[in-house]
């Protein structure tokens, strides 16, 4: 067992259950301009086993700032609130994560359905209807991730003339190579012609990190780390200090 520099013991334990044992988790955040509401859902989330609260927000301006640092799965959001309300902030969003209105009006029922919405909830809520709620959001994610890996999700590239398929789940790095890469994947590498700042553009965000102004690895394929270098399997690959934060929020986010 690896004991190395972590600054976040209980999250590393944590991080190693969901990775070893797949127990599905949804990261979410509450929008509601009152506390008082706000911690009435807070509290049935800290309750819940498949939730994993990132944030709650008086607002739909905070909230809209707010998804731009942190990897969201689940909003649990008002729709009358001040300056724009629930349905006006999803309409600025460019990546929607799942959505359960929370509200004390029936109105906006037929409205929220052409959102798209997961669920509807009525407040008061109830800790029976909450956790109904929560079931129909796992079952997506899971129908979502069910799709992702049957589909096999890939990118193509251009290796020695020829186009190649290359799935996401199969790449464990990238190394810069002057004004190549190197993709590095389970079954071989593969040079590609390619700066770093362009490839890392192309692959999905949230699942990638550049750790090093030569590296960018896969997530999902980090053993351990300590303060200067990152695990894949059996190689050691270079961390750069000022990236070390950003790994572990990386990882928590996964």
């Amino acid at each position: 067992m690896f004991f190395g520099f972590y600054p976040n013991f209980s999250y590393y334990c944590r991080y190693l259950n969901l990775k070893y044992n797949n127990v599905m988790t949804l990261n979410c955040v509450v929008v509601d301009d009152s506390a008082i509401q706000r911690l009435s859902i807070v509290k049935l989330i800290e309750n819940h086993s498949s939730l994993n609260l990132i944030a709650e927000y008086s607002s739909a301006l905070e909230t809209k700032n707010g998804l731009n640092t942190h990897k969201v799965d689940l909003i649990f959001l008002d729709i009358e609130m001040p300056v724009l309300n629930g349905f006006e902030l999803l309409d600025v969003l460019n990546n929607k994560p799942q959505i359960i209105f929370v509200t004390g009006k029936t109105e906006y029922a037929f409205k929220a359905f052409n959102y798209d919405a997961t669920d509807y909830l009525q407040k008061p809520i109830t800790r029976e209807r909450f956790n109904q709620s929560v079931e129909k959001a796992l079952e997506q994610h899971k129908l979502k991730l069910d799709f992702n890996e049957t589909d096999g999700e890939h990118i193509f590239v251009k290796s020695n003339l020829k186009k190649r398929k290359v799935y996401i789940k199969d790449i464990k790095w990238i190394e810069a190579l002057g004004d190549y890469v190197k993709l590095v994947t389970e079954e071989n590498s593969l040079v590609v012609l390619s700066t770093m700042k362009a490839f890392e553009h192309e692959l999905p965000e949230g699942k990638f990190l550049r750790i090093h102004k030569s590296y960018i690895v896969n997530l999902d394929k980090v053993d351990r780390f300590n303060s200067k270098n990152v695990e894949v399997g059996a190689y050691e690959i270079p961390l750069s200090r000022n990236k070390k934060t950003q790994l572990v929020d990386a990882l928590n986010n996964i």
